[in-house]
């Protein structure tokens, strides 16, 4: 019997372009920029970072000065003068220029969160993961002594632990890592017990690896990414605490350029004179725009990273 071959009609073949991956620092971005008010926080921070690279061109320091982070002050009258060609933001108590301090105040409020932020988002990252992996008596160590830091309201813990090491700055970033890692200590413990069950953690103990490896390799980049978010909201509040705790004098040494201790210096001078209740707004008014603004940039940055990294919201952005 013969075969009957039918002659199938050749397809015009259309090829398309080969589509190229987005990488993910592409697709970041583009989540990022796509809400108003995450650009906004961005181009906040993004500004900050400039001001605190150029400060040494925005405001040089004198002349054979050795420590560009201490304002250089003319004289030691008492009362502020009032923005100038010389001191564009004016002078405080015992002439130190708040312009000046303003600008290298920048990098002392990044260093200072920065430094704190990573700290304690290491602590909390190291100990979390071991309290919610191993469990047992260790996650009840620990979890007790998470406890007892929270029985101290944050800002009174942080004065008595500068009260006890002295004033300064870096007593001052002790002081805050020491308040900052239970929080996330606690937050990625309790995602660990959520993940450490799943298959895939199963899987990976079926094949012999090593508990290092499960932590690094499995566990911790599928619950990682909420503490990052609570981090990046926490370097604007770790610089308000700072800045409280300079305003109280517990702080930088007199004279470092540091947001709060300059509105500190306004203390005295907050509502003005008789009549004029007004007539030194400049002492007050330039770090704690500073501080508001650094702060509120955070902020919108850290409500952003949590839209983009919660997969319950990334439809709503």
């Amino acid at each position: 019997m013969a075969k009957v071959v039918e002659k199938i009609p050749k397809k015009a073949v259309i090829l398309e372009p080969e589509r190229v991956p987005i990488s993910g620092v592409v697709w970041f971005v583009r989540r990022l920029t796509r809400n108003r008010l995450s650009l906004a926080g961005t181009v906040i921070i993004l500004l900050f970072i400039l001001v605190a690279i150029l400060a040494p061109v925005l405001a040089p320091p004198p002349e054979g000065w050795r420590d560009p982070y201490m304002i250089p002050h003319e004289g030691y009258a008492p009362d502020p003068l009032p923005p100038s060609r010389t001191h564009p933001f004016g002078t405080t108590e015992q002439q130190f220029d708040i312009y000046y301090g303003v600008i290298w105040g920048t990098r002392t409020a990044f260093k200072v969160g920065i430094v704190v932020v990573g700290v304690s988002l290491l602590i909390g990252i190291v100990l979390g993961a071991l309290a919610g992996y191993y469990g047992g008596r260790l996650d009840e160590a620990l979890m007790r002594l998470v406890d007892i830091f929270y029985a101290f309201p944050g800002l009174v813990l942080a004065v008595v632990v500068v009260a006890i090491l002295g004033q300064g700055l870096e007593k001052v970033m002790i002081a805050l890592i020491l308040v900052w890692w239970p929080t996330y200590a606690r937050l990625l413990r309790g995602e660990v017990l959520s993940v450490k069950e799943r298959d895939f953690v199963e899987a990976a103990r079926a094949l012999g690896e090593s508990d290092w490896r499960i932590i690094l390799r499995h566990i911790l980049p599928n619950t990682i990414y909420p503490v990052l978010v609570v981090a990046s909201l926490d370097m604007g509040a770790v610089v308000l605490v700072a800045a409280a705790l300079s305003f109280l004098g517990l702080g930088a040494p007199t004279g470092y350029a540091d947001w709060g201790q300059l509105a500190s210096f306004s203390r005295q001078y907050i509502i003005g004179v008789a009549g004029d209740p007004f007539q030194y707004w400049y002492t007050l008014f330039f770090p704690g725009l500073a501080i508001f603004l650094f702060v509120l940039g955070w902020n919108l940055l850290g409500d952003a990273f949590r839209d983009i990294l919660d997969p319950r919201l990334r439809g709503t952005m």
